[in-house]
């Protein structure tokens, strides 16, 4: 197959355009919060007269939604939802992946677990064969930042609170984010359950147990399918 050179941007429109084939007819769709999945909120408005409307992760999100004139469903209102299209700061070749770069990681997770099939979009710089090269999200309660952070030292990474405009970023939850560098998780499912039970922890940016079920990349050549 010939190799073509596309731009990042074209890579995420690609796997966003490809993603619609998992959408059914009549159903509500869950969508996640980034740059990529934009790209998807924006395909998804071409046949939007084909679906309920979608449940959403992010604040960001469900305007960009209702701005295309599709309708965002809180999610106690849906009992299941059929796919979640949501992309990755990293993917390795379990499916387990990074993700909170955009800081709505604790409502990603929560649209994962109520969802039938997670359908990760993201283009091919994503994928790795260990997580942890990303720093890692993980969304705290603000009085247990310092002590989180100590225990992120405990175990060999180095954290920091997320700030933006100088003062630590609140997200759409109320809380804040701290950002891991130097981490190598090697068991991402151990990991995600340890850093789980630390009180002050709200949400793990490690998708573990919620993991993707499929993953279209982006790539020089065309979309990849992973199925995991």
């Amino acid at each position: 197959m010939t190799s073509t050179t596309f731009t990042q941007d074209e890579l995420k429109a690609q796997v966003g355009r490809a993603a619609l084939d998992y959408v059914m007819r009549g159903a509500i769709v869950g969508v996640g919060t980034g740059s990529t999945v934009n790209k998807f909120i924006d395909a998804l408005a071409a046949v939007k007269s084909a679906i309920r409307g979608a449940v959403s992760s992010s604040l960001a999100s469900t305007e960009r939604l209702r701005e295309l004139g599709i309708e965002v469903f809180d999610s106690n209102a849906v009992d299941e939802i059929a796919v979640y299209i949501d992309g990755a700061d990293e993917i390795d070749p379990h499916g387990y992946m990074i993700k909170g770069g955009g800081a709505a990681l604790t409502r990603e997770k929560i649209i994962a677990a109520q969802s039938r099939r997670f359908v990760c979009i993201a283009d091919a710089s994503k994928q790795v064969q260990t997580l942890g090269a990303f720093p890692l999200p993980v969304e705290v309660i603000p009085m247990a930042a310092r002590r989180i952070v100590r225990e992120f030292a405990r175990l060999g990474g180095t954290a920091q609170v997320r700030e933006k405009d100088g003062e630590p970023l609140v997200t759409d939850n109320g809380q804040h984010i701290i950002d891991v560098r130097g981490l190598h998780i090697a068991d991402p499912l151990a990991f995600e359950a340890e850093v789980n039970q630390w009180p002050g922890v709200v949400a793990v940016g490690v998708f573990a147990r919620n993991r993707a079920d499929i993953c279209l990349l982006g790539t020089s050549q065309g979309v990849r399918t992973l199925r995991f």
